[in-house]
């Protein structure tokens, strides 16, 4: 009988927690719509993205620039910033099941910094791949991600015959410090329009981008997050380690390259959209997996929501805090980052020794 009540509380506690995410991703995207220089009315908020989407009619009333405002430049803005913050919450929930360990991020091992040479090369070669068009910048990145992160678990494979936090660290460090030489050279080969764009580019926003980058982004998004949901089950498997997830019938190789897979699409498709924004995928899986357990069927969505909304309010903050002027997202996510990872580091130490 206690057994079954414990179990309900379980239940309802992870049935609010999904309410709550999913309250936290309405109330931020709404904050972040409503707050600006130019004031727009809530109802007036609503009633053009209801008449935009399921065509009401009632946009009849509403002056023209309050319609371009809502729709052209912030409503994209919110759904991009929830985009790349949802994606790159996942891909770090992602690394931290696999790797069995919560400091490991796309950031971290390298795969951001992969992604944003392939973004960079783009943007400065005027890269375009026939049959992919506009489609070359996230393609790009993702290859780029892939390759950083084989050069990554290479270079543990080579130094170490396990996967140790702290060879995997220090090889993301040495891989993403060689790739940020060669973004250096190629910025130093940049003419000022190119350097300024890339290096704006590298600092990370979500701003000035329109539905176009939504549309980027949003295919890569889709499959990495249904291979990722579909085999959250190997990644449950895999916190007993890989010997005793192929005891129980789990093909490991098969799993983690999948798994692999779908945390890299995420990751280079928010990078070509963004740039490198980082500590998304470190602290939320992180602090989500402190709450709901360790159970990924609810660590990928939950991250993915709260991912989401953490981006939306670390981009209102950006352009809110000095405004008229804004700030880099990336800027606002390192502050905020920076010293909760310190204290993972920390905790990870102290854990160790006792």
């Amino acid at each position: 009988m206690r057994s079954l009540y414990i179990r309900k509380f379980l239940t309802n506690k992870v049935r609010w927690l999904y309410v709550f995410s999913g309250g936290l991703v309405l109330c931020t995207a709404l904050f972040a719509l409503f707050i600006s220089s130019v004031q727009v009315p809530v109802s007036t908020i609503l009633h053009i993205i209801m008449d935009k989407t399921i065509s009401l009619g009632w946009l009849d009333d509403i002056a023209r620039n309050e319609e371009m405002i809502i729709w052209n430049i912030r409503f994209p803005r919110v759904i991009l910033a929830f985009c790349v913050g949802a994606s790159l919450a996942l891909a770090g929930a992602a690394f931290q099941g696999l790797l069995r360990n919560p400091l490991a991020d796309p950031y971290t091992i390298g795969v951001s910094s992969g992604a944003a040479l392939g973004a960079v090369i783009v943007l400065f070669f005027q890269v375009t791949i026939n049959g992919l068009g506009s489609f070359t910048l996230p393609v790009v990145s993702i290859i780029g991600g892939f390759a950083a992160l084989f050069v990554v678990f290479g270079l543990v494979r080579l130094s170490s015959r396990s996967l140790s936090i702290e060879t995997l660290i220090l090889a993301g460090i040495i891989v993403s410090a060689f790739i940020g030489a060669v973004v250096s050279l190629i910025i130093s080969l940049s003419d000022r329009d190119s350097m300024t764009q890339i290096i704006y580019w590298l600092y990370g926003s979500v701003g000035m981008r329109g539905w176009s980058h939504i549309q980027l982004i949003l295919p890569f998004m889709i499959i990495g997050t249904i291979i990722l949901f579909y085999h959250y089950r190997e990644l449950n498997a895999l916190a007993l380690g890989e010997d005793a997830a192929e005891n129980i019938g789990v093909d490991v190789r098969k799993g983690k390259t999948f798994i692999l897979i779908g945390a890299s699409l995420l990751t280079g498709a928010a990078v070509a959209v963004s740039g490198s924004i980082g500590f998304v995928g470190l602290v939320i899986p992180h602090l989500v997996r402190l709450v709901t357990g360790p159970n990924h069927r609810h660590v990928l969505p939950i991250s993915m929501l709260v991912g989401g909304a953490f981006l939306i309010l670390a981009d209102l903050l950006s352009r809110t805090i000095i405004a008229p002027k804004e700030l880099p997202i990336g800027v606002i996510t390192a502050l905020i980052g920076s010293p909760v990872f310190a204290l993972l580091l920390i905790r990870e130490r102290i854990g160790r020794r006792g």
